[in-house]
Protein backbone atom coordinates (compact mmCIF):
# COMPACT_ATOMS: atom_id res chain seq x y z
CA UNK A 1 0.00 0.00 0.00
CA UNK A 2 1.03 3.61 -0.55
CA UNK A 3 2.19 5.59 2.47
CA UNK A 4 -0.33 8.43 2.76
CA UNK A 5 1.89 10.31 5.20
CA UNK A 6 4.57 10.97 2.56
CA UNK A 7 3.54 13.22 -0.35
CA UNK A 8 4.46 12.79 -3.99
CA UNK A 9 6.47 15.91 -4.72
CA UNK A 10 7.83 17.72 -7.81
CA UNK A 11 11.02 15.69 -7.25
CA UNK A 12 9.19 12.36 -7.62
CA UNK A 13 10.17 10.67 -10.89
CA UNK A 14 8.25 8.17 -13.01
CA UNK A 15 10.59 5.40 -14.24
CA UNK A 16 9.00 3.37 -17.04
CA UNK A 17 10.89 0.17 -17.80
CA UNK A 18 11.17 -1.22 -21.34
CA UNK A 19 7.79 -0.36 -22.83
CA UNK A 20 9.15 -0.97 -26.34
CA UNK A 21 7.95 -2.43 -29.61
CA UNK A 22 10.41 -5.28 -28.90
CA UNK A 23 7.94 -6.48 -26.24
CA UNK A 24 4.79 -5.34 -28.05
CA UNK A 25 2.33 -7.52 -29.98
CA UNK A 26 4.52 -7.71 -33.11
CA UNK A 27 7.81 -8.08 -31.27
CA UNK A 28 9.90 -11.25 -30.86
CA UNK A 29 9.48 -11.04 -27.06
CA UNK A 30 5.78 -10.18 -27.10
CA UNK A 31 4.29 -9.50 -23.68
CA UNK A 32 0.56 -10.12 -24.04
CA UNK A 33 -0.47 -7.76 -21.25
CA UNK A 34 1.42 -4.78 -22.63
CA UNK A 35 -1.54 -3.51 -24.64
CA UNK A 36 -3.69 -3.66 -21.51
CA UNK A 37 -1.33 -1.58 -19.37
CA UNK A 38 -0.19 0.80 -22.13
CA UNK A 39 -3.13 3.24 -21.65
CA UNK A 40 -2.42 3.32 -17.91
CA UNK A 41 1.30 4.01 -18.43
CA UNK A 42 0.36 6.67 -20.99
CA UNK A 43 -1.84 8.47 -18.44
CA UNK A 44 1.06 8.57 -16.00
CA UNK A 45 3.43 9.80 -18.69
CA UNK A 46 0.99 12.53 -19.68
CA UNK A 47 0.78 13.84 -16.12
CA UNK A 48 4.45 14.86 -15.97
CA UNK A 49 6.53 14.11 -19.09
CA UNK A 50 9.43 16.15 -17.71
CA UNK A 51 9.47 13.96 -14.62
CA UNK A 52 9.46 10.71 -16.63
CA UNK A 53 12.37 8.44 -17.52
CA UNK A 54 12.03 5.63 -20.06
CA UNK A 55 14.49 2.75 -20.18
CA UNK A 56 15.04 0.77 -23.37
CA UNK A 57 16.46 -2.75 -23.44
CA UNK A 58 19.13 -2.85 -26.17
CA UNK A 59 20.42 -6.30 -27.22
CA UNK A 60 24.04 -6.61 -28.36
CA UNK A 61 25.03 -6.67 -32.01
CA UNK A 62 26.37 -10.22 -31.60
CA UNK A 63 26.17 -12.78 -28.75
CA UNK A 64 29.90 -12.46 -28.06
CA UNK A 65 29.61 -8.75 -27.28
CA UNK A 66 28.42 -9.43 -23.72
CA UNK A 67 30.18 -11.48 -21.03
CA UNK A 68 29.54 -14.91 -19.56
CA UNK A 69 26.05 -16.37 -19.57
CA UNK A 70 24.72 -13.51 -21.69
CA UNK A 71 26.54 -15.13 -24.62
CA UNK A 72 24.60 -18.36 -24.09
CA UNK A 73 21.39 -16.35 -23.74
CA UNK A 74 21.88 -14.54 -27.04
CA UNK A 75 22.96 -17.65 -28.89
CA UNK A 76 19.48 -18.90 -27.98
CA UNK A 77 17.92 -15.57 -29.04
CA UNK A 78 20.25 -14.75 -31.96
CA UNK A 79 17.36 -13.36 -34.01
CA UNK A 80 16.97 -10.66 -31.34
CA UNK A 81 20.55 -9.40 -31.63
CA UNK A 82 21.07 -6.14 -33.48
CA UNK A 83 22.76 -8.01 -36.34
CA UNK A 84 19.36 -9.51 -37.21
CA UNK A 85 16.75 -7.34 -35.49
CA UNK A 86 14.66 -4.63 -37.14
CA UNK A 87 16.03 -1.57 -35.29
CA UNK A 88 12.58 0.04 -35.11
CA UNK A 89 11.62 -2.67 -32.59
CA UNK A 90 13.89 -0.95 -30.06
CA UNK A 91 11.65 2.15 -30.15
CA UNK A 92 9.23 3.01 -27.37
CA UNK A 93 5.66 1.93 -27.91
CA UNK A 94 3.37 4.55 -29.42
CA UNK A 95 2.08 6.77 -27.88
CA UNK A 96 4.86 6.84 -25.26
CA UNK A 97 7.40 7.94 -27.86
CA UNK A 98 5.68 11.34 -28.15
CA UNK A 99 6.77 12.22 -24.58
CA UNK A 100 10.46 12.26 -25.62
CA UNK A 101 11.61 14.94 -25.20
CA UNK A 102 11.09 16.26 -22.56
CA UNK A 103 11.09 12.77 -21.02
CA UNK A 104 14.56 11.29 -20.54
CA UNK A 105 15.68 7.97 -22.06
CA UNK A 106 18.33 5.55 -20.80
CA UNK A 107 19.47 2.62 -22.92
CA UNK A 108 20.53 -0.53 -21.10
CA UNK A 109 22.00 -3.92 -21.98
CA UNK A 110 21.10 -5.64 -18.71
CA UNK A 111 17.86 -6.21 -16.83
CA UNK A 112 18.14 -3.26 -14.43
CA UNK A 113 17.67 0.29 -15.69
CA UNK A 114 20.51 1.24 -13.33
CA UNK A 115 23.07 -1.26 -14.71
CA UNK A 116 25.67 0.52 -16.84
CA UNK A 117 23.45 3.56 -17.48
CA UNK A 118 23.29 7.20 -16.40
CA UNK A 119 20.00 6.68 -14.54
CA UNK A 120 21.43 7.01 -11.02
CA UNK A 121 23.35 10.18 -11.90
CA UNK A 122 20.26 11.60 -13.62
CA UNK A 123 18.10 10.95 -10.56
CA UNK A 124 20.68 12.51 -8.25
CA UNK A 125 20.91 15.58 -10.49
CA UNK A 126 17.14 15.96 -10.16
CA UNK A 127 17.31 15.40 -6.38
CA UNK A 128 14.71 12.66 -6.87
CA UNK A 129 12.94 11.81 -3.63
CA UNK A 130 10.89 8.89 -4.91
CA UNK A 131 10.38 6.66 -7.93
CA UNK A 132 7.08 5.60 -9.46
CA UNK A 133 7.78 2.35 -11.32
CA UNK A 134 5.86 1.05 -14.33
CA UNK A 135 6.68 -1.17 -17.31
CA UNK A 136 7.72 -4.60 -18.48
CA UNK A 137 8.28 -7.23 -17.19
CA UNK A 138 7.07 -7.42 -13.59
CA UNK A 139 9.28 -10.41 -12.78
CA UNK A 140 12.40 -9.57 -14.82
CA UNK A 141 13.50 -6.03 -15.72
CA UNK A 142 11.01 -4.30 -13.40
CA UNK A 143 12.15 -6.54 -10.54
CA UNK A 144 15.83 -5.89 -11.20
CA UNK A 145 15.29 -2.14 -11.48
CA UNK A 146 13.25 -2.02 -8.29
CA UNK A 147 15.85 -3.91 -6.26
CA UNK A 148 18.61 -1.58 -7.47
CA UNK A 149 16.41 1.42 -6.58
CA UNK A 150 15.87 -0.02 -3.10
CA UNK A 151 19.62 -0.61 -2.72
CA UNK A 152 20.23 3.01 -3.73
CA UNK A 153 17.86 4.16 -0.98
CA UNK A 154 15.08 5.60 -3.11
CA UNK A 155 11.47 5.57 -2.09
CA UNK A 156 9.90 3.04 -4.50
CA UNK A 157 6.24 2.87 -5.51
CA UNK A 158 5.21 0.09 -7.89
CA UNK A 159 2.08 0.83 -9.92
CA UNK A 160 0.15 -2.45 -9.82
CA UNK A 161 -1.99 -1.84 -12.89
CA UNK A 162 0.89 -0.42 -14.97
CA UNK A 163 3.25 -3.41 -15.00
CA UNK A 164 3.01 -6.49 -17.19
CA UNK A 165 4.66 -9.84 -17.82
CA UNK A 166 4.56 -12.68 -20.30
CA UNK A 167 4.08 -15.00 -17.30
CA UNK A 168 0.89 -14.78 -15.25
CA UNK A 169 2.51 -16.94 -12.57
CA UNK A 170 5.62 -14.77 -12.40
CA UNK A 171 3.57 -11.55 -12.31
CA UNK A 172 1.27 -12.79 -9.54
CA UNK A 173 4.14 -14.21 -7.50
CA UNK A 174 6.12 -10.97 -7.68
CA UNK A 175 3.16 -8.83 -6.66
CA UNK A 176 2.92 -10.98 -3.53
CA UNK A 177 6.64 -10.53 -2.92
CA UNK A 178 6.42 -6.76 -3.41
CA UNK A 179 3.41 -6.54 -1.06
CA UNK A 180 4.77 -8.88 1.58
CA UNK A 181 8.50 -9.54 1.66
CA UNK A 182 9.49 -5.97 0.74
CA UNK A 183 6.61 -4.10 2.35
CA UNK A 184 8.98 -1.83 4.32
CA UNK A 185 10.83 -0.69 1.18
CA UNK A 186 8.37 -1.06 -1.70
CA UNK A 187 4.97 0.62 -1.73
CA UNK A 188 2.29 -0.45 -4.17
CA UNK A 189 -0.57 1.57 -5.60
CA UNK A 190 -2.99 1.70 -8.50
CA UNK A 191 -2.41 4.40 -11.12
CA UNK A 192 -5.42 6.41 -10.01
CA UNK A 193 -4.00 6.65 -6.49
CA UNK A 194 -0.80 8.05 -7.98
CA UNK A 195 -2.64 10.50 -10.23
CA UNK A 196 -4.75 11.73 -7.30
CA UNK A 197 -1.59 12.52 -5.31
CA UNK A 198 0.97 13.60 -7.95
CA UNK A 199 0.07 17.18 -8.83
Amino acid sequence: MIDDTIPLTPATVHVCVDMQRLFGPQGPWATPWMERVLPVVTRLGERHPRRTVFSRFIPPKNPGDLPGQWQKYYRRWKHVTQAELDPSLLDLMPPLDRFVPPAFVVDKTRYSAFAGTTLYAHLLSRKADGLIITGSETDVCVLSTILDAVDAGFRVILVRDAVCSSSDEGHDALLKVYHGRYSEQIETADAQEILDRWQ
